[in-house]
């Protein structure tokens, strides 16, 4: 309070006195209320009077010599307009977001910036993009939540002189040009067709590897074998088909021709 100087405090000393006489009347100039989420930076003489903000509640200024700035202490949250961005490996992609804040220091937003709100709003713009183009259109699309995290506290950290807390940012869309669509789903589709084609080579290796041990099981033992027809014409029976063709073994065929 004493770097007033001496000019100063006799304006002070005065706008005392005037306060004082005219005292029913001045009254209602000098007491001030501020709601619950909001503080009161006051301004005497243009010089700061205290550390600390004022509020919530009521607080006394000094006519004529004293001005007060109110800071709301509420959480804003803007959308960040789509940016046309240049992703690490050449593609280009319209990201947008939303980003989360407050303000944390009520002193610091007012004197060391002009417009806190619209200084963060600019900051926010120019990160995204200054992050994203770090990252690749794989990272970019797999790993939203780590680019939010980053973009966070890179926006935390440049704020913090001007008293503001970033509390979330979060990446609501992005979009790709329509042929790296097209040519991202015939990928995926062509991926899928050779996966299914490996699938069934699979199987088939593994149905023909069940059929050669069953043929050296019904090998070993003729009688099996018929055993077999027999369940299988027990099968086809049990569909009530008019037509039955029953298999005749190659050795049955050969004995009647040698006849």
């Amino acid at each position: 309070p004493w770097s007033l100087g001496c000019v100063g405090w006799i304006l002070v000393i005065l706008s005392g006195i005037f306060t004082a006489l005219l005292f029913p009347i001045t009254i209602w100039f000098c007491l001030k209320i501020v709601q619950e989420y909001e503080r009161a930076v006051i301004f005497r003489l243009g010089r700061i009077t205290d550390r600390k903000a004022k509020g919530p509640g009521i607080f006394f200024v000094m006519p004529c010599t004293d001005s007060f700035v109110k800071v709301d202490l509420r959480t804003v949250s803007f959308d960040i307009p789509p940016q046309e961005i240049l992703t690490k490996d050449s593609v280009t992609v319209s990201v947008d977001g939303v980003v989360y804040f407050r303000v944390s220091d009520p002193i610091a937003s007012v004197a060391n910036v002009s417009n806190a709100d619209f200084s963060t709003r600019l900051l926010a713009q120019t990160t995204l993009r200054n992050v994203l183009g770090t990252k690749n259109l794989a990272e970019l699309l797999s790993d939203r939540e780590g680019i939010a995290h980053n973009m966070q506290s890179n926006l935390d950290e440049a704020t913090d002189n001007w008293g503001i807390k970033v509390e979330r940012v979060e990446i609501k869309d992005v979009k790709l040009p329509h042929q790296l669509q097209r040519a991202m789903a015939a990928e995926a589709e062509a991926t899928r067709e050779a996966r299914a084609k490996v699938i069934a080579a699979e199987g088939e290796m593994n149905a023909s590897r069940a059929l050669k041990e069953a043929s050296l099981v019904i090998a070993e033992s003729p009688s099996g074998l018929q055993l077999r027809y027999l369940q299988t014409l027990s099968t086809i029976a049990a569909e009530k088909n008019s037509t039955i063709i029953f298999p005749l073994p190659m050795d049955i065929i050969s004995h009647f021709m040698k006849k």
